[in-house]
């Protein structure tokens, strides 16, 4: 007899709205810090490990304003030593030109010395050094970053499990990982409950929960796997909840990809996340290496590019950009006033309290009311 397969409903961001409380709390009561192993950050954004959003001088500037930038280890920072022209070359570069570019640029091995250096030059620049590299390449590159004093080890691929099937003798096991490096250890990244738990019972210390949702990927077009945001951090956050009650061990869940705007960072802390990482946000400041330029890790792929290069405008300060003043009505400015403001509203003190903010199913949210917006410009 034949089982007919089932699904359930997934949500984004666009989908749903945040109800306030029946209490409102005042902004500057609010806790909003988040805690990574033994860094404490009092702004709980990460800034995405991709070429166009961070060089050592982000990084430095993001550690000073109390946010953490991850470095790509494998990408055009420790793959030539000026790194600048090969940016300036990709931002110059035609729609129809740029992927072959890209993948002609990304195809030149990584030097190990560049690693060191680039560690080094955060650190000496008074910057949190944190650092991301590909299962495949973390045994030969975390050692040196390591010792040139990286802070933070982050592992990340598009999809990532405790559990991978290959022809490889021994592979990246995570559990082994934890006892060998001295820092902290965040992996990422995954969108399901059973995917998170395996994960966090490996012993790491924080989780990227998101797949596809970015700006300038394409993992959904070209894989069709992903799940929409909001559905996948609750069920991430459903995971490390339940390991928290089972162990004690609290792993802290990051929203990676697809927020847009201040609302949508609302909505990811609402959901359950910890903190977020934000991408093409932060490629709008001028401190971001990608003068306006935005592409995702998989976008230069030699076989099976997922990615697009994605233009935005390059009008804001990174400052603004998390604290204002905003000059934008967009909410892509003040970010951090923004959590502050709805936290309030919704009569939550802390991250944890925001957690259990109600939430519903409201898709006309941002059309409500709003025809004179849409007549703007006509």
């Amino acid at each position: 007899m034949s089982r007919q397969k089932s699904m359930r409903n997934a949500l984004g961001f666009e989908d749903v709205a945040l109800v306030p409380g029946d209490v409102t709390v005042n902004p500057d009561q609010i806790e909003i810090g988040l805690d990574i192993g033994e860094f404490h950050l009092p702004v709980p954004i990460l800034a995405s490990a991709m070429d166009a959003v961070v060089d050592a001088n982000f990084a430095i500037a993001m550690s000073k304003l109390g946010g953490l930038a991850i470095l790509n280890l494998e990408g055009i920072q420790t793959k030539y030593e000026d790194a600048d022209e090969i940016l300036a070359q990709i931002a110059s570069s035609s729609d129809r030109e740029v992927t072959r570019l890209m993948q002609k640029v990304y195809s030149q091995p990584i030097k190990e010395n560049l690693v060191g250096e680039r560690v080094e030059a955060i650190k000496k620049g008074g910057g949190t050094c944190a650092v991301s590299v590909t299962p495949a390449t973390t045994k030969n590159l975390y050692p040196v970053a390591e010792e040139a004093g990286m802070d933070v080890l982050v592992v990340q691929s598009t999809v990532t499990t405790a559990r991978h099937l290959s022809k490889s003798y021994h592979g990246l096991v995570f559990s082994e990982l934890q006892e060998q490096v001295s820092v902290p250890v965040m992996v990422g990244n995954c969108v399901s409950y059973n995917a998170a738990k395996e994960l966090m019972e490996t012993g790491i210390t924080a989780l990227l929960a998101g797949v596809g949702p970015g700006a300038a990927c394409t993992t959904r077009e070209v894989l069709g796997v992903g799940v929409p945001q909001v559905t996948a951090i609750i069920d991430s956050a459903a995971a490390r909840d339940d390991y928290f009650e089972e162990t004690g061990k609290y792993v802290p869940i990051i929203a990676d990809g697809g927020i847009r705007s201040g609302g949508d960072l609302c909505k990811a802390f609402a959901s359950g996340a910890d903190g977020v990482m934000l991408g093409s946000i932060l490629v709008q400041t001028t401190e971001a290496p990608g003068r306006g330029n935005h592409w995702g890790m998989a976008a230069p792929h030699d076989a099976l590019p997922r990615g697009v290069r994605v233009k935005v405008p390059q009008n804001s300060t990174l400052e603004q950009t998390l604290f204002g003043p905003s000059t934008a009505t967009d909410g892509t400015q003040n970010l951090v006033g923004a959590l502050r403001t709805a936290m309030g509203v919704c009569g939550a003190r802390t991250i944890s309290e925001m957690h259990q903010t109600e939430m519903v199913i409201a898709p006309s949210i941002k059309s409500e009311g709003k025809q004179l917006q849409g007549m703007q410009g006509v």
